[in-house]
C-alpha cells in the first residue's frame, strides 16, 4: 500500500514538474511575444511622429519660402533668439535672448509708415505673453492643423511675459509703455537700407537694448517651478538655471535644428520619451507645444537631469565626479561620457576608472577627451553659471 503511495506520489510530482516547466515555457513565449510586440509598437509610433515631423519640416520650408518674398534672409526662431513675423510678413521682431537685445525691422516705402510699424511692433514684443505668441503667431497657426499622431501628448502653452518683467518694474500702464516705444524709436534710432526684394522699398530697423539685469529678471520667472522639481528630483537648484542658461538663455520660445523644444531644450524622440517614461509610466512622445509649457519642460528637464545622475551613471561613486559627467551627459548622451575614458559606450567599463580619479581629475578629463568641442564648452559654461546662480540665490 505505502509502495502504491510512493509512486502514485513520484507520478504527481514528475507531472507537476513537468507542469511547471511547461508553465515556465509558455511564460517565456508569452514574454517574448509581449516584448517583440512593444518593440513593434515602439517602432511604430516612432515611425508616425518621423512623419509628423516631415510635415511639420513641410511647413517650415513653405513658410520660409513665402518670408523670402519679402525677405533676402528668412529667420525663424533659434535656441537663443525668438523670432516673429505680422501676418503681412513685412515686419519681424528678433529677440535675441543671449546677447540681450530686441532687433526689429520692417519694409516701407517710407520713414512715416516705418516709423508707426516699427513703433507697433516694439510695444507687442514687450507686453506679449507666451500664450498669445502660440495663439497668433503665423507659423504657430500653420503647424497647429497638422494632425498629430494619437501617441503625441500635446498641452496648452502656459500664460507668462516673456519680457514685461525684463523691461519693466512692474506691469506697464499705457503711458509707461509709450514713452519707452516713444523713446527707442526716435527718428536717430532707425536705421535703414534699400530692400533687396520690394522696389521702391527700404527696409527700416531699430535695436534695443534689454537692462543689464535681464538674465535674471527672466530666470526669477522660473524660480518657483525650478525649486519644486529640483526638490523632486534631489538635484541643486543652481544646476536647473545653470542648464536653462546655457540652453536657451531662457528663451520660453526656444527651437534648435534638431528640434529640441523650450527653456531646457527637450528631444521629443529621445530625452523626451524615456523621461515621459519615468514620470508618468508611459511610453509616449511630446509634441512641440507641450514643451513650450513652461512647467512641463522644467518637469521634464529636471526629470531626465535625475535619470542620468541617478541611473545611467549611478556607477561613479564621487558626487562631483558624477555631476561634472551629468553636465555633459545632458548635452552629449552619457554613451560619450563612457567614451571619452575608454574609447567605447559601455559605462560600466568606464566607471570603475572614472572612480580611481578625484572629481578636478575627471573635470581636466571631460575637457581633453570628450569626443566634440560642444560637449567641453558646455561643460565649463554650466560649471561656471552653476556657481553664478548659488551666489544670486544664496544656495
Amino acid at each position: 500500500m505505502i509502495k502504491k503511495i510512493i509512486i502514485a506520489s513520484f507520478i504527481a510530482s514528475s507531472l507537476l514538474a513537468l507542469t511547471a516547466s511547461e508553465y515556465k515555457t509558455q511564460q517565456m513565449k508569452e514574454f517574448k511575444k509581449q516584448n517583440t510586440g512593444f518593440k513593434t509598437y515602439k517602432n511604430s509610433i516612432e515611425q508616425e511622429f518621423k512623419n509628423y515631423q516631415k510635415e511639420q519640416n513641410k511647413v517650415f520650408n513653405a513658410y520660409k519660402k513665402e518670408l523670402s518674398i519679402f525677405w533676402k534672409k528668412p529667420s525663424l526662431s533659434t535656441k537663443k533668439m525668438w523670432v516673429s513675423y505680422t501676418k503681412d510678413k513685412k515686419t519681424r521682431t528678433n529677440v535675441d535672448f543671449e546677447n540681450e537685445t530686441i532687433i526689429i525691422e520692417t519694409i516701407a516705402k517710407n520713414e512715416k509708415d516705418a516709423k508707426s510699424k516699427l513703433q507697433a511692433a516694439l510695444a507687442k514684443a514687450v507686453t506679449i505673453n507666451t500664450k498669445e505668441v502660440q495663439e497668433n503667431d503665423p507659423l504657430e497657426i500653420k503647424l497647429s492643423k497638422i494632425k498629430k499622431p494619437l501617441n503625441v501628448v500635446s498641452d496648452e502653452v502656459n500664460k507668462e511675459p516673456i519680457l514685461s518683467t525684463v523691461i519693466f518694474e512692474k506691469k506697464p500702464t499705457q503711458e509707461t509703455l509709450f514713452k519707452y516705444v516713444k523713446l527707442n524709436t526716435t527718428n536717430n534710432k532707425i536705421k535703414s537700407i534699400k530692400s533687396d526684394k520690394i522696389k521702391h522699398s527700404k527696409v527700416y530697423s531699430i535695436v534695443v537694448k534689454m537692462p543689464k539685469n535681464a538674465m535674471i529678471k527672466r530666470s526669477k520667472l522660473y524660480y518657483d517651478e525650478v525649486k519644486k522639481q529640483a526638490n523632486r528630483q534631489k538635484l541643486p537648484i543652481p544646476l536647473i538655471f545653470a542648464i536653462m542658461h546655457s540652453e536657451s538663455s531662457f528663451n520660453p520660445r526656444a527651437r534648435s535644428y534638431v528640434p529640441a523644444y523650450g527653456l531646457m531644450q527637450i528631444v521629443p524622440k529621445s530625452a523626451g520619451i524615456d523621461t515621459y517614461l519615468y514620470l508618468y509610466k508611459k511610453k509616449k512622445l511630446v509634441s512641440g507645444s507641450y514643451l513650450y509649457n513652461s512647467t512641463n519642460n522644467i518637469t521634464m528637464g529636471s526629470a531626465y537631469l535625475h535619470i542620468l545622475y541617478y541611473k545611467y551613471l549611478r556607477k561613479i561613486k564621487n558626487p562631483d565626479s558624477r555631476l561634472y559627467c551629468t553636465i555633459a551627459a545632458y548635452n552629449t548622451g552619457a554613451g560619450n561620457i563612457a567614451w571619452a575614458f575608454t574609447k567605447t559606450h559601455n559605462m560600466n567599463k568606464a566607471a570603475p576608472l572614472i572612480n580611481k580619479l578625484t572629481p578636478e581629475e575627471v573635470y581636466k578629463k571631460l575637457l581633453r577627451d570628450l569626443r566634440y568641442d560642444e560637449p567641453k564648452y558646455y561643460l565649463k559654461k554650466v560649471s561656471s553659471r552653476m556657481s553664478s546662480y548659488h551666489k544670486v540665490y544664496g544656495l
